[in-house]
């Protein structure tokens, strides 16, 4: 089993580097275009030199993109992340002018049609009661 590990390691490398550079914008490739790049780790990555040149010459660099100027909801690559709700500003800004503006008019009516099925309810177990004990009975 142990002489297969490195086989399996040389194709984690190889997978790994291939969809790196399938998910990684054109715009941020280094020195070759993407298609090369593609063609390169797919017709050299069985020798470890289309993968390891991508992850040393041709991948992003982490350094290129400025973290102080990133926002909420944005990776390192400019693609958008989940952030969640209880980290995002704008989330908590839409809820503090939500508890500012008050209740919303279908909100009464919602708490208006659970009183009459709380009524609904009484009136049932009353029913259900007088039909099994007889309407005299004061047992609850």
């Amino acid at each position: 089993m142990l002489r297969y590990l490195p086989f399996l390691l040389v194709l984690a490398l190889w997978i790994y580097a291939f969809i790196d550079c399938l998910n990684t914008p054109e715009d941020q490739v280094r020195k070759l275009p993407k298609a090369a790049w593609v063609l390169i780790i797919v017709l050299f990555g069985y020798l470890l030199f289309g993968s390891l040149a991508w992850l040393l010459a041709g991948r992003p660099r982490r350094s290129e993109t400025d973290p102080g100027t990133r926002s909420y909801g944005v990776g390192r690559r400019g693609r958008t992340r989940w952030v969640a709700p209880d980290d995002n500003p704008e989330f908590l800004k839409s809820l503090e002018q939500d508890r500012d503006m008050g209740p919303e008019p279908n909100q009464e009516r919602d708490e208006d049609r659970s009183q009459e099925r709380d009524g609904d309810r009484d009136r049932d177990r009353d029913r259900d009661r007088d039909r099994d004990h007889g309407p005299d009975d004061k047992r609850s």
